[in-house]
């Protein structure tokens, strides 16, 4: 097995991004030898009843005959204890076949949510073959201004999180895994944005188990991506092709409730609107049951909106440029927006803002750029400001920990990080750690 990390001017991502591309193969590998009819995807569909008790249930299976000569087996289909399909298939040798059972309706399914994060197993089975996975019922709606989740209002109290570590690079392992979430849990997160790019099934698998929404992407991170390689073909097609895959391949997590499109793309460039439609639409058909959205730079020009089911917005007011009472305006601005393009009631998420910190780096009695106390004071500032203001149903704090961006040091990127974690990269925490802690679970009660 061989990984090749060599770029061009067609990768996605491209070489310019803010984090570290480690090379090399950062996830295990696993090699099946293919006997009879076997099972490649395995998709568990349905709807849930207006009362949310019931769910109509089909399940949509990729076969195919590893044997030269034709096969025919037995499919069996089961999603907890109900079997919901049983029947002979017959495929001619090397065919593959996508085969889609009838409806069946399951009665008073157990619901997943944050709270009770009910899981069922899901079965597909050959007499050769068989792929086993999970699934959780829940319904994820954008509407009224509001993200509901089985129908009831949910805010979103998030953190940007990198799969990385100084030590592991992109190769994170379970362990370390297990403790991110028993930190972002204790910080009072209901929601997680996987930035920039899908992250392990592993970790997704955690999520469902306790309970954690996710937002997962492809890595089409704006500043790489100049209006040329936007134009080209290969590379929309590529976008295309990966967006497919994460569709694909995490199809049946519960916790994955919002699909982003791209991130900090300079969405006025008229291509992009191609682009961001083309993404929508093929998310919209094969993507099941989620948001779909895109993180924008610049929200008062953002001809996108429309494939939005919610508006995501990352801006860095108060570290980068203006102060911190720049907040107040900005948000003021979108709000009207809005109201012009008669989205009013399409909710808003802020899903980046934040600024650095040097771990140890203390000035009590001022507040000073660099200082955990200055990190402290501009979260504890947006928080506070994006929390009472109702067009805002979420927030994901940039970032979760540290993470190292290149070799080469500048003012921004001081030891060659991006040290804007409320954690340091080895996960200790910084003052903003707690400040954060003490507002989500403040802001967790008032929403009870």
């Amino acid at each position: 097995v061989k990984a090749d990390n060599r770029q061009d001017s067609k990768s996605i991502p491209q070489k310019k991004v803010d984090w570290f591309n480690y090379g090399g193969i950062a996830r295990s590998v696993q090699f099946d030898e293919l006997k009879g009819i076997s099972v490649l995807k395995n998709h568990i569909k349905y709807t849930l009843s207006s009362d949310l008790k019931d769910a109509t249930v089909c399940a949509e299976v990729e076969l195919y005959n590893a044997e030269s000569d034709k096969v025919s087996t037995t499919l069996t289909v089961a999603v907890g204890e109900n079997t919901i399909y049983s029947g002979e298939i017959s495929l001619e040798g090397g065919e593959s076949a996508t085969f889609t059972t009838d409806e069946v309706v399951l009665k008073d399914v157990k619901l997943w949510d944050c709270e009770t994060p009910n899981l069922y197993s899901v079965c597909a089975k050959t007499d050769t073959d068989d792929l086993s996975d999970r699934i959780g019922f829940r319904l994820i709606e954008a509407k009224g201004g509001k993200v509901l989740l089985n129908g009831k209002s949910i805010e979103l109290r998030g953190v940007n999180r990198h799969e990385e570590h100084p030590e592991w690079g992109f190769a994170f392992p379970a362990k370390l895994m297990k403790k991110d979430i028993d930190l972002i849990l204790d910080l009072g997160c209901n929601t997680v944005r996987g930035s920039h790019y899908p992250n392990t099934q592993i970790f997704i698998d955690m999520l469902d188990e306790r309970g954690i929404l996710f937002w997962s992407e492809i890595p089409i991170w704006g500043g790489g991506f100049p209006e040329p390689i936007l134009k080209d073909p290969d590379v929309v097609a590529r976008g295309l092709e990966m967006h497919r895959e994460m569709a694909r391949y995490y199809y049946n997590h519960p916790s994955i409730v919002i699909w982003g499109m791209h991130n900090e793309v300079w969405t006025p460039y008229p291509c992009v609107y191609d682009i961001t439609k083309q993404y929508h639409d093929l998310l919209r058909a094969q993507g099941g049951n989620r948001l779909i959205t895109h993180a924008t730079l610049c929200p008062n020009e953002d001809p996108c909106f429309e494939f939005d089911d919610i508006i995501c917005v990352n801006q860095y007011h108060g570290w980068y440029y203006g102060e911190f009472s720049t907040w107040d305006r900005v948000v003021n601005e979108l709000r009207e927006r809005k109201e012009k393009l008669g989205m009013a009631d399409k909710p808003v998420v802020y899903s980046e803002f934040g600024c650095g910190a040097l771990a140890g780096y203390h000035v009590p009695f001022d507040s000073v750029r660099w200082s955990e106390e200055f990190q402290a004071d501009l979260l504890n500032y947006t928080l506070n400001l994006f929390h009472n203001d109702p067009m805002v149903v979420g927030f994901y704090i940039w970032q979760f920990t540290n993470i190292r961006t290149s070799t080469t040091m500048d003012l921004n990127r001081v030891r060659c990080f991006n040290n804007k974690g409320i954690l340091d990269e080895y996960r200790n925490p910084k003052a903003a750690y707690f400040k954060v802690r003490e507002l989500y679970h403040k802001f967790a009660e008032e929403n009870k």
